[in-house]
């Protein structure tokens, strides 16, 4: 299909908003958007609903997009989801792009008490049924729609039926991977974990707190294996994750460590980084890093 996708090359990826109430987070979008940056992503678990968010976002804002990474698919029926996503694009004509996910599984029969086999025959149905649903509002001209994805088979059906595939938690030996899986013309977006902070100790520390619940997760696991990792990087109850898994997943150090890690990706053919910045402090919105990064990208 039409893979176009314009999206900028530089995003930010937070749940900060979502942790305020609606007339600070309002408030808040508004200074990211005067900062220039071209994407905001937004996740979806039991956070604020992914529609409900992005226009509370796009209508506190100017330019900048609103892309999910993404809007579970567990969560809502195709309908639902088909109407959610042509309601804000028409609202907010090219700026809501549309990232479809499966979840995790201990999510889905913790929270769900939901069945998660076959994940690929899952989206592959359910984009089936999104693209058969009934819709009778005004249309917007061009949805955008991408996949989360990190499996090939997941990234291959990302370029056959949308515009494109979103990664996550994974290094640039992934990216290079996800781009040949992908194919050369779909866009490939990768979120990139930083820590802008220089002592080792406190910036592994702040790292492993972030992604200490994402090393449980056997589609992580498997797709972080992919790359040369093995079960002693991940640790466990009693051993903390690997120094080599935590600097692979999480960029750390000044601006120019960060802006390196982001130039890796790039080299290895993703369209797009969406930077997510870790603190010892995540319920607050960390506005002065997201200066700083847009300073030394934008």
């Amino acid at each position: 299909m039409n893979t176009k996708l314009d999206i900028g090359k530089y995003g930010i990826f937070s749940a900060a908003f979502e942790l305020q109430p609606a007339a600070r987070a309002r408030e808040g979008f508004a200074q990211l958007d005067a900062m220039g940056w071209s994407t905001f992503w937004i996740g979806e678990t039991t956070n604020r609903e992914i529609f409900a968010n992005a226009m509370l976002l796009l209508g506190a804002s100017t330019n900048i997009r609103v892309a999910s990474g993404i809007a579970n698919l567990q969560l809502r029926a195709p309908v639902s989801m088909n109407s959610g996503w042509l309601t804000v694009s028409e609202a907010f004509p090219d700026r809501f792009i549309l990232g479809i996910g499966v979840s995790h599984a201990s999510f889905v029969k913790r929270a769900l008490n939901a069945d998660y086999s076959k994940p690929l025959t899952t989206m592959r149905k359910y984009l089936d049924d999104m693209d058969a649903a009934e819709f009778v509002c005004p249309r917007p001209a061009a949805p955008k729609r991408m996949l989360g994805a990190l499996g090939p088979k997941m990234m291959q059906l990302a370029a056959e039926r949308t515009q494109g595939g979103f990664s996550y938690l994974m290094p640039p030996e992934h990216t290079a991977m996800a781009r040949v899986d992908i194919g050369p013309d779909s866009n490939l977006s990768v979120e990139q974990m930083v820590v802008l902070e220089t002592d080792p100790t406190v910036a592994r520390d702040v790292a492993r707190k972030n992604i200490a619940r994402y090393l449980q997760q056997p589609n992580y696991l498997n797709s972080l294996r992919r790359v040369g990792f093995t079960d002693t990087d991940f640790g466990n109850d009693s051993t903390p994750p690997s120094d080599r898994v935590v600097d692979a997943i999480v960029a750390w150090g000044n601006e120019d460590a960060i802006v390196q890690r982001i130039r890796q990706h790039e080299a290895a053919g993703a369209d797009h980084v969406a930077i997510q910045v870790l603190t010892a402090t995540p319920r607050e919105m960390p506005h002065a890093q997201w200066q700083r990064l847009a300073d030394a990208l934008l």
